[in-house]
């Protein structure tokens, strides 16, 4: 049900646990001065390797681990107070080996780029968000899904408003906004590293910062900061839903919060595209959006 007046944002992610990693305190900010927000998994995450060291064994096969992760979604979606929905998609796995080995049949990274985003299209056809938040076009890091995940959201936030695209797939609506998260951005590591060594303390992204990778890495604009240090704790619950991907005393923890608050409060995003007049830097993601209006 969609209410005349409520901002509506859609947040698509390419597995289970990104929602949580990135984005995850602006979505929960977002939902709780009463937006309605919908997070969107396209796929199931199945094929994601156990990586919490703590995590008892799990049992072949990717109906037991798409169960396992559909009931860790279940529990992160609660933590920040979204909603959420499968877009139903098999998880591609993350290829390793020189020659890359090809990917699974069937797999999200694999489908035609239409067949992928049919799904995305009837669904904001059907929500109406005015914002979508997705990843850049190098999907933040080299994963298929999350490459597939860029190009699927971007032909969504194009075709859904035109109705000859797509036509059996609802009646067209035209979200207003399109960013790209930040959620690693080196501007934020390297702050929060000093801020760490300052301290005294040991910072987990020592080895990254002093990396060649790194010095070489194109940092891509930041256009809008979100501040939502008062949501961290909301974003550490959703993190630590995902208990198969997320170890509570690892890397995602080994920040101290307080520190992080005082050093970090903000989110990032990228405003790609907008289709209403918007004054930049922003720190809001409906800048420019009067839901009043929006017929």
């Amino acid at each position: 049900m969609v209410t005349a007046g409520q901002r509506r944002l859609m947040a698509v992610h390419a597995h289970p646990d990104d929602e949580s990693s990135k984005g995850a305190a602006t979505t929960a900010r977002y939902a709780a001065e009463g937006a309605e927000v919908l997070v969107v998994s396209c796929t199931g995450g199945e094929r994601g390797d156990l990586l919490n060291p703590h995590y008892p064994p799990v049992d072949p096969g990717l109906e037991v681990m798409r169960e396992v992760r559909r009931h860790e979604m279940a529990a992160a979606a609660a933590a920040l107070g979204v909603s959420h929905h499968w877009l139903g998609f098999v998880d591609s796995g993350l290829p390793e080996g020189d020659p890359l080995p090809p990917l699974p049949d069937g797999c999200f990274a694999a489908q035609p780029l239409e067949v992928a985003a049919a799904p995305l299209v009837a669904l904001v056809r059907r929500f109406r968000p005015h914002v979508l938040t997705t990843y850049d076009p190098s999907g933040g890091y080299p994963h298929p899904d999350h490459i597939m995940c860029h190009r699927v959201a971007f032909e969504a936030f194009h075709a859904a408003g035109d109705p000859e695209r797509y036509r059996d797939q609802g009646d067209p609506w035209q979200p207003l906004k399109l960013y790209y998260n930040h959620g690693f951005s080196m501007v934020r590591m390297r702050a929060v590293h000093e801020a760490m060594l300052e301290r005294g303390l040991e910072s987990p992204f020592g080895d990254w910062i002093e990396s060649r990778a790194a010095r070489d890495m194109p940092e891509r604009e930041t256009t809008t900061s979100i501040r939502c240090a008062e949501f961290f704790p909301q974003r550490d619950d959703a993190l630590r839903a995902h208990a198969t991907q997320i170890d509570p005393g690892g890397f995602f923890f080994a920040v101290p919060r307080d520190l992080e608050a005082q050093t970090w409060p903000t989110e990032e995003y990228e405003l790609a595209e907008s289709r209403v007049p918007t004054t930049l830097p922003e720190d809001d993601l409906f800048a420019g959006i009067d839901t009043d209006e929006v017929p």
